[in-house]
């Protein structure tokens, strides 16, 4: 296990993440990137992504399973529907939408470059440590979820 598994409550990352986009834009001013509706479109992102985010905390709610990224191993059962038949990662697609609307609220490359960055860091740290949790606890099951299901989209 890598020190940085598990460490960072994926929120929390999120915005540190949302302030070093907004410090890059600053730095790096030059990259502005004028879109025409841009503020349309960032609103979009961060709508969808908010909402994908809910139905995936939802889903676990109503499935009486944790939603504590820190400890996937007290996960009570695989939620498999609602949002989970498109995505293995709901809350962290959402957020990363939620990301990619404020990169394009900045226009600014800098800071859209980071969303990618954002993605990597979640798999390495935060997703792929909670699927080997999950293989470990529910087996086949898991394994059977993860060959149908996508792991972002």
């Amino acid at each position: 296990m890598h020190v940085f598994e598990l460490k960072v409550p994926p929120v929390a990352l999120t915005v540190v993440f949302a302030i070093v986009m907004w410090a890059a834009s600053s730095v790096f001013s030059a990259a502005f990137l004028p879109m025409p509706g841009a503020y349309i479109v960032a609103f979009a992102f961060t709508f969808i992504g908010g909402g994908i985010a809910i139905a995936g905390v939802s889903a676990f709610r109503r499935h009486d399973t944790t939603v504590h990224p820190m400890k996937p191993e007290t996960t009570v059962s695989i939620v498999t529907n609602g949002i989970y038949r498109f995505t293995r990662n709901p809350m962290y697609l959402g957020l990363a939408l939620v990301l990619m609307g404020w990169a394009m609220f900045l226009a600014n490359l800098a800071a859209l470059l980071l969303v990618p960055a954002y993605v990597a860091y979640m798999t390495r740290f935060q997703i792929q440590p909670e699927e080997r949790a999950l293989l470990a606890k529910f087996g086949p099951d898991y394994a059977e979820y993860m060959a149908a299901v996508r792991r972002w989209v």
